[in-house]
Order: structure tokens, then C-alpha cells, then sequence
């Protein structure tokens, strides 16, 4: 299959700290992807870099064909792109109908308002509110939703869970596996093997900044003693 996003041989660097060192990984379009890893392994990173935001870098990236690399961060946008960083970036004085107005449509496809008020009912409900009274789960939910609206092909989401309650954590499951069979390609990191296990096609394993392993979710439970090793869990 076709890979709708490609890495390969990525390095990337903050300042002197070289962070990742020859990362290779494909994702085919509609594929839910997840990057395990303890924290400060490379994972967010990985994330930044390939949606440019991380500019010390060498080596390939390519989006639907598109070679990434020399591009600037509002064209990997246009090119179908959407992150999610862990921190949310919600508008702390702006309404949530406000903040999900905020991004332009870069592309169509994108959900209407309606869907996305379907797939996140907490969102209609509070619509009026500004960011500073949102729970951390809406917060996450007013994120994703941002970048749905936009058009984007591929999800780029870092740590959807954490710090949410379990019935949280399960909404943001059911919302990931609704956005699958939509066909959104999702590129996911995450620590939580469990929740990952529950929506991911997929899995790498990284270890200070290195791809160690890829195996498909049906291999998870034969590598659950690694996976505790490697996690610290």
C-alpha cells in the first residue's frame, strides 16, 4: 500500500540536542498509527517535526507526495496536516464557538459544524462558554474539533489522554474510531497502550529517538512484557 505519509532517515535537533536520530515510518491513508514511548523519547518531537515546526532537521518526509521538508509550516498545513499538541492551545478569552472558527478551511472535506457538534455534543452545549471554563476533556475535544473543521487528511495527535477521567478517555476512543471509519488518517502518540490498543491499526516503539519496533495491533498482546519494560508500566 501506498504510504500517505513517509519518514524516513529523520534527524532533528533543539539547539546542539540532537533529539532523533534516522527515524523511519509510513502511514497509509486511513491507517490509525501509534507512536509508544516513555516520556522525553522523541515522540512529540517526532510530531513537530514532521509538521515543520521543528526546523533543525535532516532527512525526508513526504505527504501525499509532497516532499515536506523545504516547506513552510502554513503550506504543510494546506498540504492536509493538523496537529494536536498535548498543551491544547485553547483561547483562554474566547468562546468555544470562537476558537472553533479560528482556523481557516484549508481544504474541503472538513466537517460542518453540525458534525462536529454530533461527534462532540459537550461542544454545543457549551459553545458560548469561554476556554477558561472548559474541563480538560472538553479542552481536548474543542482541539480535535479545531482541526476537523479545517479539512486536514491527517491527524497528528499527542497525548489525547492525558490527565483525562476514564469515561473521558473512553469518549475520545469512541470519537478516534468514528473519525477511522470516516477514513481520517491518524498519527497518534501516546503512553496509554491500552487506550492505544482499543483504536490503533498500528504501533512503533520509540526509545531515545529511535525507532526500535513496528508491529501491528494483533501482535500486542505477545509483546505486553516488552511494552511493560520499555514503558516502565
Amino acid at each position: 500500500m501506498t504510504p500517505l505519509l513517509e519518514v524516513s532517515d529523520l534527524n532533528a535537533w533543539y539547539g546542539e540536542s540532537h533529539v532523533l536520530h534516522g527515524v523511519t515510518m509510513t502511514v497509509a491513508e486511513g491507517e490509525t498509527v501509534c507512536i509508544l514511548g516513555r516520556n522525553g523519547m522523541g515522540k512529540t518531537t517526532t510530531l513537530r517535526s514532521i509538521m515543520g515546526i521543528v526546523r533543525k532537521r535532516t532527512g525526508r518526509i513526504a505527504f501525499a507526495g509532497q516532499d515536506l521538508m523545504a516547506m513552510p509550516l502554513h503550506r504543510t498545513a494546506r498540504a492536509g496536516l493538523g496537529f494536536v499538541p498535548e498543551e491544547r492551545g485553547i483561547f483562554a478569552t474566547l468562546t468555544v464557538e470562537e476558537n472553533l472558527m479560528l482556523p481557516p478551511v484549508t481544504a474541503p472535506g472538513g466537517m460542518s459544524i453540525a458534525e462536529i457538534h454530533d461527534l462532540f455534543p459537550n461542544l454545543r452545549e457549551r459553545r458560548n462558554s469561554p476556554g477558561t471554563k472548559l474541563s480538560g476533556g472538553e479542552q481536548q475535544m474543542l482541539a480535535m474539533a479545531r482541526i476537523l473543521r479545517t479539512g486536514a487528511r491527517c491527524l497528528l495527535l499527542d497525548e489525547p489522554t492525558e490527565g483525562l477521567a476514564p469515561v473521558i478517555i473512553q469518549a475520545i476512543g469512541d470519537v478516534l474510531r468514528t473519525l477511522k471509519a470516516r477514513g481520517l488518517t491518524v498519527v497518534l502518540v501516546e503512553q496509554n497502550f491500552r487506550f492505544a490498543s482499543k483504536v490503533a491499526d498500528r504501533f512503533y516503539v520509540m526509545d531515545h529517538g529511535v525507532m526500535t519496533q513496528e508491529f501491528p495491533v494483533g501482535d500486542l498482546e505477545a509483546r505486553m512484557g516488552m511494552l511493560h519494560e520499555t514503558l516502565g508500566v
